[in-house]
């Protein structure tokens, strides 16, 4: 009897588990909400889309970040970005605090297995990393992009064919990087299937991200061979024209991994017990059709930080149904561990889960906060916009600087009632403009005293067991506050855990020329001699102690910056 009651628990155990819904989030980079067909654009070819946003529920009011490491922070904690030290995109401020709790975290611990394939933009080292952040299967690439200085030398920039990084590992791969992921993801599906767990499954590719050298090829050449002036806005140029053509290609080869992924749903038999989320990280990468909206990434208008959100769920959620109370991916988390039955805690985003059914719960007006611009930690009344379900507020200072320049007035606008912001408001409605900044300053206050030292950016740790050899890139080096781009010189803030010794490889994508190299580790200088026509110089033995410290690199010039530096321990 006692060996019966056990076998029924074990397999109500099993139901229950196979009730919970397979979670997948599709995140392009850099496409915009006027990208497919059913946001209204006359020339694209996305089906796949299209019907997608027929079979689901929609968010009509939903935002993001008007740029990308801040979306995804937000997306991974449902926690504004300003608590997770995440603030920029690169020079050390795309890293995630790695004591924030992930909603793979969060997941794994309620049964799923968990995978990310595409771009994770958080941080490239240990602990920063998505195996390191709750992912069981990662495939990704680094930093920002392909094409960018994180990735391996070798890649060449390559979109197709490209290394990327299985679990830690360096693999090259076969295809193009967006038929990569989806083909990946899905692997990793049928492998959870066959083990009977639920999955999460994140699938956030780089394009449409920029450079647009290495696009799918037949998609381009029927985008070169169309009249695209209807969704070129104010930049109907031939570069510009080539620019959209080439975004588009990368959009339409999205489109057709959706149908592949459909495809294997409805195959698997697991189409209708899957939740599939589809929006954007922020506005398109250049001026283009947004609908009825205008800006771009990096912008503060609605072009710049409003996005599509599509909901499938055949079995809970009803097709066609629209929402349009204002939301952002703050939201995200939330409605996730919602679903799962995980409670959530610490979050500053709600379950949408009750909005998307239509349930008509009891749901407090509220207000929502996104700022982004470049520096080490937020500016008041900087680039920023608060959204309420009719106004909307913004101070759009320029996403490029540290701080504002001249004098740019706020500008209030019924947002309801005036998608397009055409009709400043502020002069008429004073009240509400100074109500509206009150609440800014009251959450930039909260967030930005989260945690001891708030905007101190997180260090990488090198010797752990678990990243043995670490590559430090330009993507994550620290440089003075008047260095453009990505800086001539810089270092990075480390710990390391455990002392040495480490073999150390500074790695240049062509040579320099003879000259004197000196490392520095802290106040420790190790000098080396890089040969005429040499890219590496390798010092095999250097010891360094453990605990807090910094590297860099003396080159003698600017120009000359290594691609990476390469940390093994003996």
């Amino acid at each position: 009897m006692r060996l019966l009651t056990v076998l029924l628990f074990l397999f109500n155990l099993g139901v229950q588990a196979q009730a919970q819904p397979n979670i997948i989030i599709v995140m392009p980079d850099d496409m915009g909400y006027g990208d497919i067909g059913a946001t209204g654009n006359p020339v694209i070819r996305t089906p796949n889309l299209d019907l997608f946003s027929k079979e689901s529920a929609e968010m009509t009011n939903f935002y993001v970040s008007p740029v990308c490491s801040p979306t995804r922070a937000c997306l991974m904690t449902g926690r504004y970005n300003y608590r997770t030290r995440c603030i920029d995109t690169f020079k050390g401020r795309s890293m995630m605090d790695p004591e924030e709790v992930t909603v793979a975290e969060s997941l794994k611990k309620a049964g799923y297995t968990t995978g990310i394939f595409g771009k994770w933009h958080l941080g490239d080292n240990y602990p920063l990393r998505p195996q390191d952040q709750g992912f069981d299967e990662v495939l990704i690439h680094r930093g920002g992009g392909l094409a960018q200085p994180s990735e391996p030398i070798e890649n060449a920039k390559r979109y197709t064919d490209p290394i990327l990084f299985h679990n830690g590992e360096q693999v090259q791969t076969k295809g193009y990087c967006t038929d990569v992921y989806f083909d990946a993801a899905i692997e990793f599906m049928e492998s959870a299937k066959k083990e009977g767990k639920p999955f999460f499954a994140y699938i956030p590719p780089n394009a449409p991200h920029g450079p647009y050298h290495d696009v799918p090829e037949k998609e381009l050449a029927y985008y070169q061979s169309i009249d695209l002036s209807a969704v070129l806005g104010k930049g109907n140029n031939a570069k510009h024209r080539d620019t959209v053509a080439r975004v588009f290609a990368m959009v339409e080869n999205i489109d057709q991994n959706m149908g592949k992924l459909n495809r294997y749903l409805k195959e698997s038999d697991q189409f209708d017990n899957t939740l599939v989320l589809f929006f954007t990280d922020n506005g398109p990468n250049s001026m283009r059709y947004v609908g009825p909206f205008q800006g771009m990434k990096t912008r503060v208008h609605e072009g710049g930080i409003r996005t599509m959100f599509y909901a499938r769920w055949p079995e809970q959620l009803k097709a066609g149904f629209k929402n349009n109370r204002i939301a952002a991916h703050i939201d995200v988390a939330p409605t996730l561990l919602d679903i799962a039955g995980v409670r959530s805690e610490n979050q500053d985003g709600r379950s949408l889960l009750p909005l998307l059914k239509g349930d008509e719960p009891s749901w407090p007006d509220r207000r929502l906060f996104l700022q982004s611009h470049r520096g080490n930690q937020p500016v008041e009344f900087h680039h920023f916009a608060v959204r309420e379900q009719d106004w909307k507020l913004i101070r759009s200072t320029g996403f490029g600087l540290e701080n504002p320049k001249g004098d740019n007035s706020f500008e209030l606008y019924r947002i309801s009632e005036d998608p397009g912001e055409s009709k400043n408001l502020a002069a008429e409605n004073p009240q509400k403009v100074a109500e509206l900044k009150a609440a800014y300053s009251e959450w930039l206050k909260d967030v930005s005293s989260t945690r001891k030292n708030n905007y101190a950016p997180p260090r990488i740790i090198i010797g752990a067991p678990a990243e043995l050899k670490s590559d430090l890139s330009i993507q994550d080096w620290r440089v003075s506050a008047d260095s453009p781009g990505w800086g001539g010189k810089g270092k990075w803030m480390v710990t390391f855990a455990n002392s040495g010794p480490y073999q150390v490889t500074i790695s240049w994508e062509k040579a320099i020329g003879a000259r004197e190299i000196i490392l520095e580790i802290g106040d420790d200088r190790i000098k080396g001699q890089l040969g005429e026509g040499a890219t590496k110089l390798v010092f095999p033995v250097v010891e360094a102690p453990s605990g807090d410290t910094s590297i860099s690199v003396d080159i003698g010039d600017k120009q000359s910056i290594p691609r990476f530096v390469t940390f093994t321990k003996k």
